[in-house]
């Protein structure tokens, strides 16, 4: 039986902030447009702030904080630990909000890479630690009143999420 992918070396290095998973199929497909499961993280704070983040290298405006789902993980355990990856914060999931996809949902990267998301969005809270740029993904934190989110500059994905949720 042929191998259903092209042999060749896989010994490649994922770039940061990508899974190992993800830098083999790069390997195969090159920039090509992946559909792959995520989930976004609202943290909300006791007088109902959310936290924003920006990153490294986008200049599209503010993002909501969240990441791809890894092989053997739940959507929950991946907003877990990303929370604790890229703000060094525990977080407890409130309510999962809703699962989200589509045209607005499609990212390229700054290096080329095409991805279509489907994410689960989960409203948080923190349970220990302070936000901050805790790896090399983000640049900023912050936190935002609900007034204040209809006047920021968002990313496509983060805007699009913001008002499906009734946050904007």
């Amino acid at each position: 039986m042929a191998h259903p992918l092209p042999l060749r070396s896989y010994r490649t290095v994922a770039p940061v902030g990508m899974s190992a998973h993800i830098g083999r199929l790069r390997a195969v497909v090159g920039h090509e447009l992946l559909l792959l499961p995520s989930v976004s993280v609202l943290p909300v704070d006791e007088v109902g702030r959310v936290l924003l983040v920006r990153h490294a290298g986008h200049a599209d405006g503010w993002a909501v904080l969240g990441g791809a789902v890894e092989v053997g993980e739940s959507p929950a355990e991946t907003a877990i630990r990303e929370a604790r990856e890229e703000i060094g914060t525990e977080v407890r999931l409130t309510r999962l909000l809703n699962v989200l996809g589509g045209p607005d949902y499609e990212v390229t990267y700054p290096n080329g890479d095409r991805v279509a998301y489907v994410t689960a969005v989960y409203e948080a809270e923190i349970i220990s630690g302070v936000p901050a740029t805790a790896d090399d993904e983000l640049s900023d934190v912050a936190w935002f009143s609900p007034s204040e989110l209809g006047q920021l500059t968002l990313s496509r994905l983060s805007q699009a999420l913001l008002q499906a949720t009734g946050h904007i």
